[in-house]
């Protein structure tokens, strides 16, 4: 396996290229590199998310997964009121979500990161920190994030956000300026000093008091929070064996054995395989804000770690800068009972695959809701049939939707015929879009980071 990083942001990889040339584990950097991007990647992410991790040990051939994403509250037997209804437009679809304080869901990204550093680290606790902390006093806005910025700004640019996401004169950031909160870095001095307040001390004090207001997040709920980590589950695919958590909501595992029969050729030059690719994937599209991170260190270990902060809730915690997670209104997480102290569902599936003597042959993570998995799909089908992960995820991608098959410019006409004869409404974006999910990998052939996103690798 090659030695390095991707990420999808140039702050995110550049954390983690540091922290492993200073020693670091896999681990340390994907930790470090999820924690500059709860700073660089807000749109995306933050500090009040949660997410999965799944880590792969040399020494022993074991992968791990290791779950901190956000859990449902109300322990103490307080109920959420009502969200705020808002509207975000996507590819020109109205997409209904909730905001506001009945929205937040219990943060698992501090336990988190702490934990997987715990078990897994090698660095000092701080200097796993100290990369974000220094992302926390402001970085550059990409280009990507600046289209998608008036999409979701209903989300976004509600409360503190405005002196987040605006400009002076009131105009949204362009690509360039400089992100950041003033408090931010406040949250990373306590987080390197004091991850447990994060849920018993003076952090978790100001969370509960910020969404009081119809709110269910109580001191109860942050303390009974735990990571939790538990064995993978696995599938053969395209030669190797895929380990991932396997619990997913749009379940990656079984989609990628489907694709192993039905698509024996490049889907973007053969009908029959393009086909078999709709068929393996189709499935309802939904929204959902992730990013991903994926690590390799020199010791031969490996990371893939993916976090989401929703749409984010439009509350803030005062005096810290974190915007809180909108997950509890991200109506399509939910497929059944909230149970307070659940773990709330997630398409997010960060994933391992060894070969058949149980070494690392690709380490990847996908972000996008339900555009996860068929960007993972395309991209690892491409990967593990020898194609260098760059110009996997580079290459063209399509969604089936149940009456639809959306498409990024790339694919040969007789396959468009095709898709469009089988009775499907084909629809070709304009240009690759941040829409077709976004794709970190790493295998031995080299990395890869998605444009669509503003990514970034770095190969040591």
């Amino acid at each position: 396996m090659r030695v390095g990083v991707a990420a999808g942001h140039p702050s995110t990889a550049a954390a983690g290229a540091e922290i492993l040339e200073a020693g670091g584990s896999a681990v340390d950097a994907a930790v470090a590199m999820m924690l500059v991007g709860c700073a660089a990647e807000t749109i995306f992410t933050g500090l009040s998310g949660g997410g999965f991790a799944t880590c792969y040990d040399a020494a022993t051939g074991e992968v791990h997964c290791v779950d901190f994403f956000v859990a449902v509250p109300g322990l103490d037997g307080t109920s959420p009121g009502a969200g705020r209804a808002i509207e975000v437009t996507f590819v020109g679809q109205a997409m209904p979500y909730e905001i506001g304080p009945a929205t937040v869901a219990v943060p698992g990204v501090p336990a988190g990161a702490h934990h997987l550093w715990q078990r897994y680290g090698r660095l000092p606790w701080a200097d796993v920190v100290a990369p974000g902390l220094a992302a926390s006093y402001g970085t550059p806005f990409p280009q990507t994030h600046a289209v998608l910025l008036p999409v979701i700004a209903p989300a976004m640019c509600v409360g503190e956000g405005l002196q987040v996401y605006a400009r002076p004169d009131g105009s949204l950031l362009q690509a360039g300026d400089r992100l950041w909160h003033p408090d931010h870095h406040r949250a990373y001095e306590l987080l390197a000093a004091d991850p447990a307040a994060f849920y018993t001390g003076t952090y978790a004090d100001a969370l509960v008091a910020a969404v009081a207001d119809g709110g269910a997040i109580s001191r109860d709920d942050l303390a009974a929070y735990a990571v939790r980590e538990h064995q993978p589950r696995a599938a053969g695919f395209a030669g190797g064996t895929v380990h991932a958590r396997g619990d997913d909501l749009d379940d990656l595992l079984a989609t990628l054995q489907r694709v192993d029969r039905l698509v024996p050729g490049d889907p973007h030059t053969d009908p029959a395989s393009a086909l078999g690719l709709v068929a393996a994937l189709r499935a309802p599209d939904r929204r959902a804000e992730t990013t991903n991170v994926v690590a390799v260190d020199a010791q031969g270990n490996g990371c893939a770690l993916t976090t989401s902060l929703g749409l984010g809730s439009g509350v803030w915690v005062p005096g810290y800068g974190v915007h809180l997670n909108s997950m509890l209104g991200e109506g399509e997480l939910i497929r059944g009972a909230l149970q307070p102290g659940v773990r709330m569902g997630s398409m997010m599936s960060p994933l391992a695959v060894l070969d058949a003597e149980r070494r690392l042959v690709a380490v990847a993570g996908g972000a996008g809701g339900s555009r996860i998995r068929p960007a993972l799909v395309q991209v690892l089908v491409q990967i593990l049939r020898g194609v260098p992960p760059q110009q996997a995820i580079d290459g063209p991608r399509l969604n089936a939707l149940p009456a639809m098959v959306r498409a990024e410019p790339g694919f040969a006409p007789e396959v468009l015929t095709a898709l469009a004869a089988a009775g499907n409404e084909v629809a070709v974006a304009e240009r690759r879009d941040p829409y077709f999910g976004g794709v970190s990998a790493l295998s031995p052939l080299g990395g890869g980071a998605d444009p669509r996103r503003s990514g970034a690798v770095i190969l040591l």
